[in-house]
């Protein structure tokens, strides 16, 4: 599991995406471990966009989610889910970024998928690029980073 090294209250370091473009805005970053994974696919990301004009009323600018797959995988998982122009895909291919914040994890050999160096599954609520909220999940399965919770803590 992931040892976060930022807290509630730390701004969140500029990424090699619009970490920039946030400023001023209040941002639900939700961080998932790949693409097209079970989780990821079926019950993690679909209720955020179901529940997209709930986040829109208590005043979020911008949803997005991040994962270690590439800009091209990250495009076609936006097509098949229906992001269109609620979610905004990012991609931290080697997690780098995630890495920063201390929410990388290494998949190499879990379940044998060798899936290696991916995003852990949290959530960030950002306000003007400060951290107000992070649901790290403590293991599989989705809670603390789910919409539920999310929008609870909005």
């Amino acid at each position: 599991m992931a040892n976060p090294t930022v807290r509630v209250g730390d701004v969140v370091p500029t990424g090699t995406f619009c970490t920039d473009a946030w400023k001023g805005k209040k941002v639900v970053l939700i961080s998932v471990p790949g693409a097209f994974t079970p989780t990821c696919h079926a019950n993690h990301l679909p209720p955020y966009i179901q529940k997209y004009d709930e986040f829109k009323a208590k005043g979020v600018d911008q949803i997005a989610v991040v994962t270690a797959n590439d800009a091209f995988v990250m495009s076609g998982w936006g097509k098949a889910l229906g992001f269109k122009d609620k979610i905004l895909p990012l991609s931290d291919p080697t997690a780098a970024w995630t890495s920063q914040l201390g929410l990388s994890v290494d998949l190499s050999k879990a379940n044998e998928l060798g899936l290696g160096l991916r995003t852990s599954r949290f959530a960030l609520i950002l306000d003007d690029l400060k951290i107000t909220y992070l649901g790290v999940e403590p293991a599989r399965g989705v809670t603390v980073s789910g919409a539920d919770a999310v929008l609870a803590a909005l």
